[in-house]
């Protein structure tokens, strides 16, 4: 059943409260929009309640890392990471081991409009040393990410979450690879093989890529979809292999291409000589406004419509 993953976080989080007594949930008055709700109502001792102000509970979070607990701390993700200097100093540079989960990601979210939009969120995130960096591409890989980051990961990781629903695409009975790329389509976990042109995404534009590769299907055109649920550690392995298998690449994000995913491939293809042209999309350097999520998908160039019409145009112009 398609669900928001900051809904699979918040019910996540409440779950694994039970077994992890270490860890501790700090919010800044949007508990109820992050999920975190959940957790507060089953742990009332171990939540904190922060009011409007993130950069002290960034501070206070990291301080109770030290004392062995495992802070989750939530808001929207243009307004956690808006306080990067203190993200910068307090988290990644002291190591801190917590969890920065920023909700009510990209365009997606739609009406609330551009000063609610976290649209340069993973651009800040993945320039700190440290600093881990993950986006689920449904509500099953939310819960596989979530066990991740309390059972293995160490050290601050920002975990960036959906307002809207999303399509189930993850299998429920597939083995958890983390930080590794996932081909989605047309054959889940399968080895990179040749194809016309290579769809990676994250997030919510999994699901739009998938649908663009099945409208491409009827046009004789085979694409494959892979997920990238880490942005940081990024699988450059993989994805030299992908550039092997095709002569187009597509990146797509719900985020700006100055710094997110897009970068994320073509640091990678540069250092190599040789390469697929590669095509991001995602937002062009500009701002979020306000409007309905599929609208603003189609205008962005991120709808499954958009994308199965741009694949066609760059094939074509090959």
């Amino acid at each position: 059943m398609a669900k928001a993953t900051r809904q699979a976080f918040g019910e996540s989080l409440a779950k694994l409260g039970e077994s992890h007594p270490e860890i501790v949930v700090l919010d800044a008055d949007l508990s109820k929009s992050t999920k975190s709700e959940f957790f507060a109502k089953k742990f009332p001792a171990r939540f904190y309640e922060m009011g409007i102000s993130e950069a002290n509970m960034i501070g206070v979070a990291s301080g109770l890392a030290f004392t062995g607990k495992l802070p989750f701390l939530c808001s929207f993700g243009c307004f956690i990471t808006g306080r990067y200097d203190t993200i910068r100093l307090s988290a990644a540079y002291s190591q801190a081991n917590i969890r920065l989960i920023g909700t009510h990601a990209g365009v997606g979210i739609g009406d609330d409009g551009h000063s609610q939009m976290g649209l340069e969120d993973i651009t800040l995130m993945r320039a700190l040393p440290t600093m881990g960096v993950f986006q689920p591409m449904d509500a099953r890989e939310t819960e596989l990410i979530m066990e991740y980051l309390v059972k293995e990961w160490k050290g601050p990781a920002y975990l960036r979450l959906t307002r809207q629903n999303l399509p189930d695409l993850y299998p429920q009975d597939r083995p958890f690879e983390p930080c590794k790329l996932m081909q989605v389509r047309p054959q889940p976990g399968a080895a990179p093989q040749k194809s016309d042109v290579v769809l990676i995404a994250s997030g919510a534009t999994v699901g739009e890529s998938v649908a663009a590769a099945e409208k491409l299907k009827s046009q004789g055109v085979q694409a494959a979809v892979w997920n990238a649920h880490s942005l940081k550690p990024f699988d450059s392995e993989t994805t030299l292999k992908l550039a092997q298998t095709t002569r187009l690449m597509i990146t797509v994000e719900d985020h700006s291409v100055i710094g997110g995913l897009g970068s994320c491939v073509a640091e990678t293809l540069a250092t190599v000589s040789q390469h697929p042209r590669l095509i991001m999309l995602g937002i062009q350097d500009q701002f979020g406004e306000s409007g309905e999520p599929a609208d603003l998908y189609e205008k962005h160039g991120i709808s499954a419509h958009a994308i199965e019409k741009r694949i066609a145009a760059e094939l074509k112009a090959l």
